[in-house]
């Protein structure tokens, strides 16, 4: 019934964010360089943030469904 959500698109678009990272890795501007760490780290904080909540969320799920359950006995 439910299917892995597909993520083509994201995958795409962060692949060519850390391909354009890469580049600018490169640049002579040492603010352009320093903009690509704190880029990447940012990247990853909101990574992390999104798992976190999808983790929060699913253990809501969970715990509304034993309600709904306990709530209809």
């Amino acid at each position: 019934m439910f299917t892995k959500p597909d993520n083509t698109y994201n995958d795409i678009r962060e692949k060519s964010l850390m391909q354009w990272l890469d580049e600018m890795e490169q640049h002579s501007d040492v603010a352009v360089r320093g903009g690509v760490k704190l880029t990447r780290e940012y990247v990853q904080h909101l990574q992390e943030e999104i798992r976190r909540l999808e983790e929060e969320n699913q253990l809501k799920a969970q715990y509304l469904k034993k309600m709904k359950e306990k709530s209809c006995k």
